[in-house]
């Protein structure tokens, strides 16, 4: 059966100043790099050899999955980085402090936002400081000017089948190193999360959830490494 780890990234210091950061290429804060090693620790213990390795090309995924794997001594393992993994686009409330957020909008309308399935906040207006249609690793790409989790799933889940799946199919062990939203993605797809449910489905920081899957990629167990940092895991709803 192959094997599928998780892997959302350790603390940002956007993370760390209670920022919305969705794709502003934001580093790992010293807590976040402590996270990753130890996530490295972790795979190592468990004897996982991967592979193949994912990520999104933003810096805090890509130095968490290069930590990850220089702990589990692995580094030279194949890796492919692609915007598909990014974490959701957060709009107009990119850069923005969720507290301050919260004052300005009233919290019920900043938690429909954040939490909501289909509901994304207000666009990003185009040439600010957040407007990422001039950054060369989009090339070819019309960034989005906002986005809700449903159309996160919805790029993230044509990468999934395209490059992702098969190196499953073909008995591979992958990691994945991501963000909250794009693996929460990636964990509605497997278990068969319905909407109303999966925004509510947390995944912690550096903490590898590793998913045995069968030959069809139906996850059979499910576990988070680090049992004390552990989430509960949503139910399988077989499509």
């Amino acid at each position: 059966m192959p094997d599928l780890v998780l892997l959302r990234h350790g603390q940002s210091q956007w993370n760390l100043e209670n920022r919305f950061t969705g794709w502003v290429d934001v580093d790992l804060s010293p807590k976040g790099e402590a996270e990753a090693r130890r996530a490295g620790e972790l795979l190592a213990g468990a004897g996982l050899e991967f592979d193949q390795a994912f990520t999104s090309v933003l810096t805090r995924a890509i130095r968490t999955l290069w930590l990850a794997l220089q702990a589990s001594e692995q580094v030279w393992i194949p890796v492919e980085k692609d915007w598909r993994l990014n974490e959701r686009h957060y709009g107009g409330l990119t850069g923005l402090n969720k507290a301050e957020t919260a004052e300005r909008h009233g919290a019920e309308q900043v938690h429909v936002w954040r939490r909501s399935y289909d509901i994304p906040p207000p666009p990003l207006e185009p040439g600010g400081d957040y407007d990422f249609a001039a950054d060369r690793r989009y090339r070819g790409v019309v960034p989005p000017a906002t986005e809700s989790l449903k159309t996160t799933l919805e790029r993230v889940l044509p990468y999934w089948t395209s490059a992702i799946a098969p190196r499953l199919g073909a008995g591979q062990c992958v990691l994945v190193a991501a963000h909250g939203n794009s693996l929460r993605a990636i964990v509605k797809h497997l278990y068969g999360v319905p909407d109303a449910e999966i925004p509510g489905v947390e995944i912690p920081t550096g903490n590898p959830l590793l998913v045995e899957l069968d030959a069809q990629l139906r996850p059979v167990r499910g576990r988070y490494l680090d049992e004390t940092r552990a989430s509960p895991l949503p139910e399988l709803n077989p499509a």
